[in-house]
């Protein structure tokens, strides 16, 4: 199994930060929620920090557990869990994306997400 952390990253207006893989990456061309893979030692919180700011250049404050989903890509299991966070600092610098957008959560249906993220892409559209 790979434990994998996903970062629901809110702005001041309410909008949630999304990202699209880039191509040769794993699900590439989908949308999901930006993060990564957590290291030995590492809790969900610290892992999504480090993963932002090398991947995205951006600071966050992670804050809330928003859930955790279990997901097979074929025979490979991910766990993915998902915390709700805000933006701190940073200018966007993509590095495994090739495209983000801040996206208000009735709007994001309209974007094909990663499998493994489709799960919080209806919690946040409930609400």
């Amino acid at each position: 199994m790979i434990e994998v952390a996903a970062a629901i990253i809110e702005n001041e207006h309410g909008q949630i930060l999304i990202a699209r893989r880039k191509k040769g990456k794993a699900q590439e061309g989908l949308w999901e929620f930006p993060g990564g893979k957590i290291e030995n030692n590492e809790t969900v919180e610290e892992c999504l920090k480090r993963e932002l700011l090398e991947e995205m250049n951006i600071n966050i404050r992670p804050y809330e557990s928003f859930g955790v989903n279990d997901h097979y890509y074929g025979s490979t299991h991910i766990r993915l869990y998902a915390h709700k966070a805000k933006f701190v600092s940073g200018a966007l610098v993509l590095v495994d994306h090739n495209q983000c957008e801040w996206v208000y959560p009735k709007y994001l249906r309209k974007y094909e997400f990663a499998p493994a993220d489709v799960k919080f892409v209806e919690m946040l559209i409930r609400g």
